[in-house]
């Protein structure tokens, strides 16, 4: 005999064995509002749109940003490869389903110039590869179910496929003008958190906006940067440069509280505190004198770099890209240098070759806190003579 839905009933409702089981009455009434409440700022619509009227509202008004769909400044740049590019192209080809894209209607006051437009929350991949298919820009390899599709761009295919993918419809979650800035940002952490494309600096900028992270994004852009650390054009996109100047201004003014707070030695959680913590204090009465600061002490640190050491931050050697440990190492190093003499100027620089400072920048256990510890004074004491 077959069982019946009412079977498990009692099963499933007993209380269960463990501590704090029992709740009073006011604290499950407590908690059940909560829930309403929060249920109540998480208000959406779902909506299907055809793949050609996505792609329009993206493309239409995107060189003057004015866009009906918009990419926020938190998110990331097109990083997918060509060949998953091709398989998302696929799979709608075929019919095989797809996640939904999130987005939001961006009701910000002080932005009139956003508001009623469709914030991307999570879709950002999906949406630029329908583009950069719908454009010819993509050309089509390493599909599997359609290989005699392979070296195809969109304009290839029959112009009946062409309108029939064109037709192909997306799911849209858009959460409504009443949603708050904070729901959405809280929403694009918890799809992205975790995951394992998303790097903690994007997280960091989706999730902590302000005054801090807006002074890392124009220090990225310097050129005398990129010159004198040279990384990846990959890692570029992903933002690495913000990440090495969050690193740089974090260390410099907490190195010696790292691994003893609440965030233990786990970098990205220090990171974050900070990043919060700096974004408060520059949006505060005094803020703009803090940033003129930190502004003053990176370009100090990057000019020194830039007139002592001829390799830059990275070692010598032709195709050489600068690994983050020892970015760390010379960049705070050098900046704390300067803070006991702003006029200094190093008489010997033989250890960047030696033995030691080797093995401080490229040990296994980097994030441990003697090791952080030890190679940014290991820097700072040698420029200073010690």
């Amino acid at each position: 005999m077959q069982d019946g839905p009412d079977d498990f009933a009692e099963d499933f409702s007993a209380p269960r064995p463990g501590p704090n089981v029992a709740k009073t009455p006011e604290e499950a009434a407590a908690a059940e509002a909560q829930v309403v409440q929060n249920m109540k700022d998480v208000r959406y619509i779902v909506r299907e749109y055809p793949v050609g009227v996505v792609v329009g509202m993206y493309l239409r008004g995107l060189e003057d940003d004015a866009n009906e769909i918009f990419v926020p400044d938190y998110q990331r740049d097109l990083i997918w490869p060509e060949k998953n590019q091709s398989r998302f192209i696929e799979s709608l080809l075929i019919g095989l389903p797809v996640p939904f894209i999130f987005v939001a209607d961006a009701n910000v006051v002080d932005e009139p110039d956003k508001v009623g437009r469709l914030e991307i929350v999570d879709g950002v991949q999906r949406i630029r590869t329908l583009a950069r298919f719908l454009t010819g820009e993509l050309v089509l390899h390493g599909l599997e179910r359609l290989p005699l599709l392979n070296d195809f761009t969109f304009h290839d295919m029959p112009p009946s496929r062409q309108r029939r993918f064109k037709r192909v419809t997306l799911r849209l979650i858009e959460l409504t003008e009443s949603v708050g800035e904070d729901v959405r940002r809280d929403m694009f952490d918890r799809i992205n958190t975790g995951s394992v494309g998303l790097e903690a600096v994007e997280v960091r900028r989706g999730m902590r906006p302000g005054p801090f992270v807006d002074l890392i994004s124009v220090l990225a852009k310097d050129e005398e940067l990129r010159r004198l650390a040279p990384v990846s054009e990959a890692l570029a996109k992903r933002f690495e440069y913000e990440e090495l100047i969050t690193r740089f201004f974090a260390f410099v003014d907490r190195y010696e509280t790292y691994g003893r707070g609440p965030e233990g030695k786990v970098v990205k959680d220090f990171l974050m505190t900070y990043v919060k913590d700096t974004n408060e204090e520059l949006a505060a009465e005094g803020g703009d004198r803090k940033r003129a600061e930190m502004d003053e002490a990176w370009k100090r640190m990057l000019a020194f770099i830039g007139r002592h050491f001829p390799g830059g931050f990275k070692k010598a050697g032709p195709g050489r890209k600068v690994p983050r440990v020892r970015f760390e190492a010379l960049a705070v190093g050098v900046a704390l240098a300067l803070r006991e003499e702003p006029d200094l100027i190093p008489n010997d620089l033989s250890w960047l070759d030696s033995a030691e400072f080797k093995k401080r920048t490229t040990t296994d256990a980097s994030n441990n806190r003697s090791n952080l510890v030890g190679r940014l004074e290991f820097v700072r004491d040698r420029l200073l003579g010690r």
